[in-house]
């Protein structure tokens, strides 16, 4: 049995490996996702796409602030619900001089991802806020792929009305 796991283990590292792609697992809480997230909009050069259900972390929104001061283009979408949402951090960004859009469909906007310098893509199921980071059971991807990263940049151009970026 041992030697079957590390064999699977070898395969999947040989086929990431030899399709370039690169992945990155955290997971909550207290397991680093908030300072990963903090790290990549740390090395943004050019842009940053958000689609997020919930945006509440005080540290992230500040430095999606240095971000912007860097001249970098940053796109926010949230759930329409942050637009009065008492810990949102639309209105601190608004008032920085972030073009923060709002879910416009029916539904909720439930996506939590980001893509930057449409080189790296951030996704799971971590929302931004304090309580996913120090209490809630969550997961955050990184990923380099690609392919991925031109799909979730597809999905914001093909719904300009759900995600409006």
């Amino acid at each position: 049995m041992r030697y079957i796991k590390i064999a699977l283990a070898m395969c999947f590292m040989l086929f990431v490996l030899s399709n370039g792609v690169i992945a990155q697992v955290y997971f909550s809480p207290n397991g680093g996702c908030q300072d990963v997230i903090i790290s990549e909009i740390r090395k943004s050069q050019k842009s940053i796409d958000i689609a997020m259900y919930y945006l509440t972390s005080r540290e992230i929104a500040q430095e999606l602030v240095k971000a912007k001061d860097r001249v970098v283009v940053v796109r926010i979408v949230l759930d329409k619900s942050q637009e009065t949402q008492k810990y949102s951090k639309s209105r601190y960004l608004i008032k920085r001089g972030f073009d923060v859009k709002y879910h416009a469909g029916s539904g909720l906007m439930h996506n939590k991802f980001a893509v930057i310098d449409s080189k790296v893509l951030i996704t799971g199921s971590y929302n931004w806020t304090p309580t996913a980071n120090e209490k809630n059971e969550e997961n955050l991807l990184i990923m380099t792929d690609e392919q991925l990263i031109k799909r979730y940049q597809q999905r914001c151009r093909e719904s300009p009305k759900r995600y409006q970026l």
